[in-house]
């Protein structure tokens, strides 16, 4: 288990290839590096891809939360990330985002613009942030505490991994056959989320309606000159396309890309394919 000092604590991470263009994914809540490990072989050569887990995720430091949760903030995984940068002697990257990622990743590109350079962002939650209401963050609280409803959510973030059917309300989640190793990672980070900080269940969404209620990051969205490849899986029921049209619209180098037949986690439900998008972004670069 790699680790690496971020501020007063130390972050995991895992890395793959050893190429003179270097990448650093950025993992969803709940979440960890090891999502894209399937896609990870399969990347071109040519690319070191940096994967590090948030501070209270994965095999980071769980740091006991603020009353607030505001050491749980996305501006605090921000810095984190930026830190964990600097001990690692990264000064230029790429990022590659998933879910709540996509967030981290736009304070990061606001705070320190000129140290990175193309981003892949998959399914993020937008500047805009996300709205939670009492009701949803105590679906949050409810899952820390039954390991068969948050299997069940979590199959909704990977839904075509599992028969249609069975992804109704009060029904178990079933896989599709002939999954193999793809069905062995989801049920080991499913395993993962169970040992995410209470920072991380209910700090995560506390922190995105925060995001979504201040509109700071929404009213900056114009600054973020990055060139963005944003792939919304248009089985995706977590994340509202209306949201990513209008990240598209505000950044000015930003291009969306719906894709038939996958939800909100590519990287665990078709690895080859997301790898494949990796790659056309990524791959060929100079630097």
């Amino acid at each position: 288990m790699a680790r690496v000092q971020a501020g007063e604590f130390q972050l995991g991470w895992r890395e793959w290839g050893k190429g003179d263009v270097t990448v650093v994914f950025i993992h969803g809540n709940l979440a960890s590096k090891d999502w894209i490990e399937l896609a990870a072989p399969l990347f071109p050569s040519g690319l070191r891809v940096i994967g590090i887990d948030w501070r209270g995720c994965g095999d980071s430091d769980r740091p006991m939360p603020a009353a607030d949760y505001s050491n749980y903030s996305m501006q605090q995984h921000a810095q984190d990330m930026l830190a964990a940068l600097d001990a690692l002697g990264i000064t230029f990257c790429h990022l590659a985002t998933h879910s709540t990622g996509g967030i981290i990743a736009a304070r990061m590109l606001l705070m320190q613009p000129q140290r990175f350079g193309h981003v892949f962002a998959l399914d993020p939650i937008t500047p805009l942030g996300m709205a939670f209401n009492a009701d949803q963050i105590g679906v949050f609280r409810a899952m820390m505490a039954s390991r068969e409803m948050t299997r069940a959510v979590l199959a909704t973030a990977a839904s075509s991994l599992f028969v249609p059917e069975s992804l109704a309300p009060n029904v178990v989640p079933r896989f599709r056959e002939g999954l193999g190793e793809t069905r062995a990672l989801f049920e080991r980070v499913l395993e993962q989320t169970f040992s995410v900080s209470e920072g991380i269940w209910i700090g995560t969404p506390v922190n995105l309606n925060r995001e979504w209620e201040s509109k700071e990051l929404q009213r900056r969205m114009h600054e973020i000159r990055h060139p963005h490849l944003v792939l919304w899986g248009e089985r995706d029921g977590w994340i509202p396309s209306a949201d990513l049209r209008t990240m598209a619209a505000a950044m000015p180098d930003c291009r969306l890309v719906i894709v038939p037949g996958v939800g909100h986690s590519m990287n665990l439900e078709v690895p080859a394919l997301y790898a494949g998008y990796f790659g056309a972004w990524f791959g060929g670069r100079a630097k």
